[in-house]
């Protein structure tokens, strides 16, 4: 069937009814060739590379990044970040094929030994509308993964989760200067281990940050001043804070503006939907105070 007999219209609504049973959808694939951009749309939307091997059979399959369906993904998981090479950043390489991705998760395995020096740059700015980032290690990861964050001039959601809890070890190199740092107009997630390689610079980003939604959980015990500064920084957007922490709430309780807070304690679990610190003036005193303390 080169030329269906249905108009376009119809063909599109049954694509998207078929949007979640992918046997149908590739048998789809079979009735006209118009009819395979419509059902890669959803075939393709979410992509995940959880080994090296997924990895190899996409490239395998799809040599040319420019005819590679990757240009329908929204979605894309690369669990296998160890083997992104620098060629990948090239023109034939296979990154450049996923240019419409929204949302990406990326991050090391316990199968890789050299977490810390994986290079993350073939994937700096591969897709100029993404705005969700989550990076997950089994190490700390190195100051460098701020760098892929400050690629993506939209990215709104930023999360960063490591395993184990052990000091950071890696020192690359920050590659990517922005003339302009991305919005971060949604949610900051960092959870377990030392964040202290994410928090500073963020809070030293010259446009500052404006998330609306702070989770942080299991963190390390001498960063109190960097939670307090991260709450400080967003002081004027934040809705929400999930603070999960070994340390006493009481500080960042006194100083958040947010409406909700939610601070879990290795003995209590407290919710306050109304923060005691909203005025201006007793949290400026109360930073004061802290500054003094540190």
């Amino acid at each position: 069937m080169s030329n269906p007999c249905l108009p376009p219209e119809p063909l599109d609504h049954i694509a998207d009814l078929l949007h979640d049973a992918r046997p149908e959808l590739r048998n789809c694939c079979l009735v006209s060739k118009s009819w395979i951009p419509r059902t890669r749309k959803h075939l393709f939307a979410s992509i995940e590379f959880c080994y090296d091997t997924d990895l190899g059979s996409w490239k395998k399959a799809f040599p040319n990044p420019k005819t590679s369906p990757g240009r329908y993904t929204t979605t894309l998981g690369i669990g296998c970040s160890n083997v992104i090479t620098a060629a990948d950043a090239e023109a034939g390489g296979w990154t450049r094929g996923f240019s419409r991705l929204v949302y990406l998760e990326v991050g090391g395995t316990p199968l890789c030994p050299n977490e810390s020096k994986i290079s993350f740059v073939p994937l700096h700015g591969l897709s100029p509308v993404v705005k969700s980032l989550r990076m997950n290690f089994t190490k700390p990861p190195p100051p460098s993964v701020l760098d892929l964050a400050l690629s993506f001039p939209l990215l709104e959601d930023l999360a960063v989760s490591t395993l184990f809890g052990a000091p950071n070890d890696g020192n690359l190199p920050t590659i990517v200067q922005p003339s302009n740092a991305p919005p971060f107009t949604g949610s900051l997630e960092l959870s377990r281990g030392d964040v202290k390689p994410i928090a500073r610079p963020l809070l030293s980003l010259p446009g500052g940050i404006h998330f609306r939604k702070l989770t942080l959980r299991q963190l390390h015990e001498d960063i109190l001043s960097l939670i307090l500064g991260l709450v400080e920084g967003c002081s004027h957007t934040l809705k929400s804070l999930d603070l999960a922490s070994h340390q006493d709430g009481t500080s960042v309780w006194y100083l958040c503006p947010c409406q909700w807070f939610t601070f879990v304690s290795s003995r209590a679990r407290d919710t306050f939907d109304r923060p005691l610190g909203s005025d201006k003036t007793r949290r400026s005193g109360f930073l004061a105070g802290i500054a003094e303390h540190q």
